[in-house]
């Protein structure tokens, strides 16, 4: 009790002006609808009730306690949220906090966080240096006389006023703007929003197993039983397609991939997502954009490849973080996360998948064989995801990650391409000694943007993408014994690839489509291989609300 009376002494003699608190909470509260004023490209309208609006209501609360720090601290909620808002628009320059950057904080593992955070330090430095102080004052102003009450009536006053011209400007923007929506364009109601629909998403997560027990793909094979066959599905993690040699950057990145002539690329391809754990889902399932929804009910491809006798694999570079990713894995007969062996922040290069294949196909009988491999490719620190003494494109190592240091940062993702590129000529060397008819398919769950114009993007997983995120590598390589027996499938494959393709609609029945798998679910007109194959009308993105609207509405380059 005593230490107790000590500390409330000490913070009761922290000397701070009440009036002066209470106006610095405001404003502090106010800091990213006075931001999202700018970065926005809404109607003014919008962007004045966004401001006077919101404001007005933190006002308000403000004089709910004659203590200003207590109302502040029961408001401890939106000063997070106001603190995670402004170090995101450092990160992407618009939006507020997206359902998926809240689904990102329960799926990011603390080696990811990490590293990136060491390169955000200055806007994480603004918000400590603005919100710890007054977080701090706020306990000291428990311990202290309250504001007058002549002080607390007044603002009342002025905060009421404010809400009144709020609600007039609500009602104009419902009017005036048909696109407007509250729970869109107000912060921070929109986050609010946001945050249930992550906590439903959470909650239809949890139940997945319930709800997609009974799902079968009841899938039948057209091939031969006695003909080996062996499918690789390899999905590569943030490689833009901008940055490829193969795709006609000006770098020579992609050596080894280059000098192959029997590798098809696929030079218009886009992801559905700017996001891994709802761009893989959608890769290896038959869900996309139009019915992401489905993916609650479904199984990925590996159940389809399992229901016609195949033995399945799964083998991943990234950590378990309980989404979709780790569910469709763990279907295959035989799955690792190789990361699950190492130390909590261990890093291990994509060759270690490379082993793992090898020892599956030294280990199976089967004649019928389907691997999917989750590598780590080019995420974010670029520079940790080769060995030092592979970096080809040098200076490679920066201190933090800003504009200025634009010129090692691409060349330290330079690097993790060319890393790419050998892994994958491995691969394909590999699979190609098991003298199988054999394919191995690779393709990027998203891109990345690394302060690529007068924007100064960086990272991906913004809630508005950019062209850098969307565009992606996409190619496939068939055996020579693979292209003796269907012909037709390769010439198919060559003839599409100039043609728009939605990666995260194509993998699942291109895949299906080379292997000689049926099933309801497979659709010929998304399959690459297929005679019947129709090209994307326009590309779709997935929004952060899991509605597909088409890119060109929602990018502005």
């Amino acid at each position: 009790m005593k230490l107790f009376e000590k500390i409330k002494d000490w913070l009761g003699g922290v000397k701070c002006s009440r009036k002066l608190l209470f106006i610095l909470c405001v404003v502090s509260l106010s800091l990213p609808n006075l931001f999202l004023f700018f970065t926005e490209q809404a109607s003014l309208i919008v962007r004045l009730c966004n401001v006077v609006l919101p404001v007005s209501v933190y006002w308000l609360a403000m004089t709910l306690s004659r203590k200003p720090g207590k109302a502040y601290l029961w408001m401890f909620v939106l000063v997070f949220f106001a603190a995670f808002q402004i170090v995101l628009l450092y990160l992407f320059g618009n939006s507020v906090i997206a359902v998926d950057m809240f689904l990102n904080l329960v799926t990011t593992n603390p080696t990811e966080v990490g590293e990136l955070l060491s390169n955000i330090l200055l806007a994480v430095a603004f918000v400590v240096v603005v919100y710890l102080p007054l977080l701090f004052l706020s306990i000291c102003t428990l311990f202290q006389e309250p504001l007058p009450d002549e002080f607390r009536i007044r603002q009342r006053r002025y905060a009421k006023y404010g809400c009144g011209a709020g609600l007039v400007l609500l009602i104009g923007s419902y009017v005036l703007d048909k696109n407007f929506e509250l729970e869109n364009d107000i912060y921070p109601a929109n986050v609010l929003y946001n945050v249930g629909l992550a906590v439903e998403r959470e909650i239809k997560l949890s139940k997945y197993f319930d709800t997609s027990q009974d799902f079968a793909f009841n899938a039948e094979t057209v091939r031969d039983a006695a003909q080996k066959e062996v499918y690789v599905l390899v999905i590569g993690e943030t490689a833009r397609a901008n940055n490829f040699g193969i795709y006609g950057y000006n770098r020579n990145t992609t050596p080894l991939l280059g000098s192959m002539n029997d590798l098809v690329v696929f030079k218009e391809a886009m992801t559905q997502s700017n996001t891994t754990h709802k761009s893989v889902p959608m890769i290896m399932s038959a869900v996309s954009a139009y019915n992401f929804d489905d993916i609650y009910r479904q199984k990925s491809i590996i159940t389809a490849f399992n229901e016609v006798g195949y033995s399945t694999a799964f083998f991943s570079n990234q950590r378990r973080n309980h989404s979709f990713i780790d569910f469709f894995g763990e279907e295959a007969y035989v799955y690792k996360f190789v990361k699950e062996d190492l130390p909590g922040n261990g890093n291990v290069s994509d060759d270690a998948l490379l082993d793992l294949v090898k020892e599956f196909m030294a280990s199976t009988d089967n004649k019928k064989n389907f691997i999917v491999l989750h590598t780590y490719g080019s995420h974010f620190e670029y520079s940790e995801r080769y060995p030092a003494d592979k970096a080809y494109f040098k200076p490679d190592r920066t201190i933090s990650a800003v504009a200025e240091n634009r010129e090692t940062l691409i060349n330290a993702y330079d690097n993790s391409i060319r890393a790419t590129d050998e892994f994958l000529y491995k691969l394909i060397k590999e699979i190609e000694a098991q003298g199988a008819a054999s394919a191995v398919m690779y393709v990027s769950d998203h891109g990345e943007d690394i302060y690529d114009d007068e924007r100064k993007l960086f990272l991906h997983a913004s809630p508005i993408p950019s062209h850098y995120q969307l565009h992606v590598p996409f190619m496939i390589w068939t055996s020579e014994e693979y292209d003796k027996l269907f012909p037709q499938k390769r010439k198919n494959l060559l003839h599409n690839t100039e043609e728009e393709v939605a990666t995260n609609l194509a993998v699942f029945h291109t895949l299906l489509d080379l292997a000689g798998i049926t099933t309801f679910y497979k659709k010929d007109y998304y399959a690459l291989s297929s005679e019947d194959f129709e090209p994307c009308d326009e590309p779709i993105y997935l929004n952060d609300h899991n509605r597909p609207v088409p890119v060109a509405d929602i990018m502005s380059k």
